[in-house]
């Protein structure tokens, strides 16, 4: 039976919202399991349902610098996304930097214009702007917004942010740079497997944590697992035949969506200062996207 594409598009929607998940789930794991064993396990059973829904990836067939690279740059943002989580002081902060992982939208859309030789338009840079202003709204917390807050809330967890904001940096990388090396292969299997190789490592050298295991405990591994495996797998399915254009467009609301699952799956009250910011987040990415699609619009017309 063949996939039409509204179905398609229906699975990129389902993989959005898995997506929006993640933060709040993988924050639960690493509480019960440690923050480089639970990841661990997150993608140890993450690899297993992409094997069952996508199946072995065929090595030989891909290209070696996407082989290279795009393993590279996707294990270096797993890692340096989930341990960033787990490590976190405590929910409201793992909040926090989820938000700051969702700056890769603009850097992104700011990294092809780079590498599509485009002209850095005034529209683009007010998206950049109002992005990293909402993020540092956030990271602000409780307190106005002021230079001295945000540096000591950084300061309470730096290693944290400095991972959050590298994988953001790490992710728009692998978004531009995999789509131009990849050859028309998909590596999720291959790289899903390759960072819980490199999980298990890191877990070999850190202090033996106890896993608390309880049926609340696995039942959230579990969750965890199928919205980090099966949101790449769907998403797979929804940009080789669905409305990508739609998903694309719908992507840029992840931070709202993935903030409400966080607050929920976290039982955290947030601020409405922190709102404020996620809803800057969000329409500094989408203001980013118009920018971009006004100037492709002006270069086709022209």
């Amino acid at each position: 039976m063949k996939l039409g594409q509204h179905a398609a598009t229906f699975y990129g929607v389902i993989s959005i919202l898995l997506w929006s998940t993640m933060v709040g789930l993988i924050r639960n794991v690493s509480e019960n399991f440690g923050p480089v064993g639970g990841a661990a396990l997150v993608y140890t059973t993450g690899t297993i349902v992409l094997m069952v829904v996508m199946g072995l990836p065929k090595i030989s067939l891909y290209p070696k610098r996407y082989l290279f690279w795009g393993s590279l740059l996707f294990i270096s943002y797993e890692i340096c996304f989930v341990l960033a989580l787990g490590l976190a002081n405590n929910r409201q902060q793992a909040i926090e930097l989820g938000m700051v992982n969702y700056l890769w939208p603009s850097f992104t859309i700011a990294l092809a214009v780079f590498f599509n030789r485009q002209r850095f338009t005034v529209l683009l840079s007010i998206g950049l702007v109002l992005a990293f202003s909402g993020l540092l709204w956030v990271i602000s917390g409780d307190q106005p917004i002021s230079f001295d807050a945000i540096i000591n809330n950084i300061k309470s967890n730096p290693l944290c942010y400095l991972l959050a904001f590298i994988g953001a940096i790490l992710w728009s990388f692998y978004s531009n740079v995999t789509k131009r090396i990849s050859g028309g292969h998909n590596g999720m299997v291959l790289f899903f497997m390759m960072t819980s190789l490199g999980l298990w490592g890191l877990y070999l050298f850190e202090e033996p944590t106890v896993f608390n295991v309880t049926f609340n405990s696995v039942s959230l591994l579990i969750l965890a697992s199928i919205a980090t495996g099966g949101a790449n797998a769907l998403w797979t399915l929804a940009v080789i035949k669905g409305n990508v254009a739609f998903l694309g467009t719908l992507s840029y609301f992840t931070p709202v969506i993935s903030t409400a699952f966080s607050s929920i799956l976290l039982s955290t009250a947030l601020t409405l200062g922190f709102w404020q910011g996620v809803l800057m987040v969000t329409i500094g990415s989408i203001t980013c996207y118009i920018a971009t699609r006004q100037y492709s619009n002006k270069k086709h017309i022209n």
